[in-house]
């Protein structure tokens, strides 16, 4: 994958180069004496649509080299294979998390074991009870919990929907993830303080690159 974004971003830049010398192609095209004939049309070059249509190509390139580089980044980071890390990352990216936050989540969960279970019967990647993940997808079995992209996508889709009912205050979205929005709701209605060791775990390790 990588190596085959790295071939496209060299022809593209290749192309880009050759760019410079569109305009006076053009100008000459359009300056050549007419055919006796007056019926015949000289052809022309759309210059700005070619220009409009590398250029889009140039900034998709850029963009898929950007991830590259970013999930090379994160799998060196926490020393976990490529395939991996661009799951965690694309899927993260996918839910609108912030990447760092899904890799620093998968890692307090599950330390990236795919096979990890808790004694509270959580599973997988992102530690999720399977009575959680199938209020997303209702007829899941545990096992299915066991498919990185399944765990992945459900357990950032939670985490991203419990942001949202806690006013994007990531500390309390955390410590919902790790006991329940329930729990956390009552605590904050008890007045009780509620971000705790959890929340601080995820966020420091994400500030620290570690």
């Amino acid at each position: 994958m990588i190596q085959r974004v790295l071939v496209r971003g060299a022809a593209l830049g290749v192309a880009a180069l050759a760019l410079t010398g569109l305009g006076a192609i053009a100008t000459m095209l359009s300056d050549a004496p007419e055919r006796a004939d007056a019926n015949a049309a000289a052809p022309t070059v759309d210059s700005t649509s070619v220009l409009a249509t590398m250029e889009g190509e140039l900034a998709a390139t850029r963009g898929e080299l950007d991830r590259a580089h970013r999930i090379l980044e994160f799998s060196g980071r926490y020393r976990i294979p490529a395939d991996l890390a661009a799951r965690i990352y694309d899927h993260a990216t996918e839910a609108g998390l912030p990447a760092a936050l899904g890799f620093q989540l998968v890692k307090i969960e599950s330390n990236f074991e795919n096979t990890a279970r808790s004694y509270a019967a959580a599973i997988g990647l992102t530690q999720l009870r399977l009575l959680t993940a199938r209020s997303y997808e209702p007829t899941i079995a545990a096992s299915d919990l066991m498919n990185p992209d399944v765990n992945l996508r459900i357990g950032f889709s939670y985490l991203r929907d419990l942001l949202k009912q806690f006013d994007n205050d990531l500390p309390l979205a955390l410590e919902a993830y790790n006991k329940g929005p329930t729990l956390v709701t009552s605590q904050l209605e008890e007045g009780l303080e509620v971000r705790g060791r959890y929340s601080r775990a995820v966020m420091g390790g994400m500030r620290k690159g570690s």
